[in-house]
């Protein structure tokens, strides 16, 4: 089943066009990765999907619903859960707080205990920082804090934005690792990423974005194969 499609979807800055009448269908219970190059329009597409920008043509829809007049907190309820790029942490707040933030949602709240022992379960770096301020944990940590706030909110879709950014390689085969688990208990994912390999490894399906256009759309391993992806991403 379809869980979210887009159709024709384009993004304008002004004068400059973001995304480019993008055409995306996410399966639920699979990863699809997005993939491309700083600035080919990855995140705008995930900003798009969550109502943080308007969107100058196309369409969208969650479970065959159209929600393009939904506001960013209706899509939130609907379980369209963003990890932002760069973690965006509350610093002054300690893990446990962080964590009760995701779960604000109608849909969560009343399931707010049973997350937060799954999470830290899934996490047990949490449980043992739970009394800690986010901003006193490693980039690693502050990672898979991020990661468990949004499944606090219980997600239909966990859509993430380069979560690998900036963490040794060691950490980013931890943090795909604990995707493609999240991913066998039931959570559809979108992931959004700049490293193509690892990415694309984890995935059911991918698309290739280059300046704001799909350009190829494929199963993700056979995209890996792909002359094209070898060439342009993989240095092969």
């Amino acid at each position: 089943m379809i869980l979210l499609k887009l159709e024709n979807l384009s993004v304008r800055y002004g004068d400059v066009l973001a995304l480019r009448e993008a055409c995306i269908a996410v399966q639920e219970k699979m990863i699809t990765s997005l993939v491309g190059a700083n600035g080919a329009g990855k995140s705008t597409t995930l900003r798009a999907i969550s109502g943080l920008v308007p969107c100058s043509q196309g369409s969208l829809y969650f479970e065959d619903h159209n929600i393009d007049p939904l506001s960013t907190d209706q899509r939130v309820e609907l379980g369209l859960i963003q990890i932002p790029e760069g973690r965006l942490v509350f610093p002054y707040m300690t893990v446990r707080e962080n964590l009760e933030m995701g779960s604000m949602t109608k849909r969560s709240r009343k399931e707010r205990n049973e997350n937060l022992e799954r999470v830290m379960e899934m996490f047990p770096v949490l449980r043992e920082r739970k009394d800690q301020l986010a901003s006193t944990l490693s980039g690693g940590e502050q990672q898979m804090l991020a990661i468990a706030r949004g499944l606090m909110a219980k997600p239909r879709l966990l859509m993430l934005d380069e979560p690998s950014l900036g963490l040794s390689p060691l950490l980013v085969k931890e943090i795909f690792q604990t995707l493609k688990r999240i991913n066998g208990q039931g959570t559809t994912i979108l992931l959004v990423e700049q490293n193509v390999k690892q990415s694309l490894e984890i995935a059911h399906w991918g698309y290739t974005l280059e300046n704001g256009r799909i350009v190829l759309s494929d199963g993700a391993q056979d995209l890996l194969k792909s002359d094209h992806v070898r060439k342009a991403y993989l240095g092969l």
